[in-house]
């Protein structure tokens, strides 16, 4: 799978309203999620070969508008951590104020050490990964309610 066929499904997904699709296709599956107005993209190696599933959600308007909280997605792979070091406090718990541009957690990749920063005003309501967790591309990491 190519970068222009993602893009091809993401269009799918817009032209028809879609708020997720979903394709496994030699042992390789792919999620497209639309979440309050982002798409986030999941893909993961699948043990069942040349098997292909297509799924399609229509958008249902009102819980689209009901969504208050906003997803903050890994944007890599590796290893989430909620705190600078073993010792010291998190960067953030549940009901935490963040500000843009804050520290909410690292996720370490190949050894290195990445600050993701917040790029919402709000308050943490759910942190949905366990400290020294791995984390896959596009996983929902916290979830926030906007200020």
């Amino acid at each position: 799978m190519n970068l222009k066929e993602i893009k091809e499904m993401i269009n799918l997904m817009n032209e028809n309203e879609l708020v997720e699709l979903e394709l496994e296709k030699d042992g390789l599956k792919i999620r497209l999620k639309k979440t309050a107005g982002e798409i986030q993209q999941i893909v993961t190696a699948g043990s069942e070969a040349m098997a292909t599933k297509l799924q399609l959600h229509k958008m249902d308007t009102k819980q689209a508008e009901s969504q208050e909280l906003i997803e903050i997605n890994s944007p890599m792979v590796g290893t989430f951590y909620r705190a600078p070091s073993p010792e010291s406090a998190p960067f953030v718990d549940i009901g935490s104020e963040i500000e843009p541009g804050q520290v909410i957690c690292i996720i370490e990749a190949m050894k290195l050490m990445n600050e993701i920063k917040a790029e919402v005003k709000g308050r943490i309501k759910e942190i949905l990964v366990e400290n020294s967790h791995p984390v896959e591309f596009g996983q929902v990491l916290f979830r926030v309610e906007p200020r």
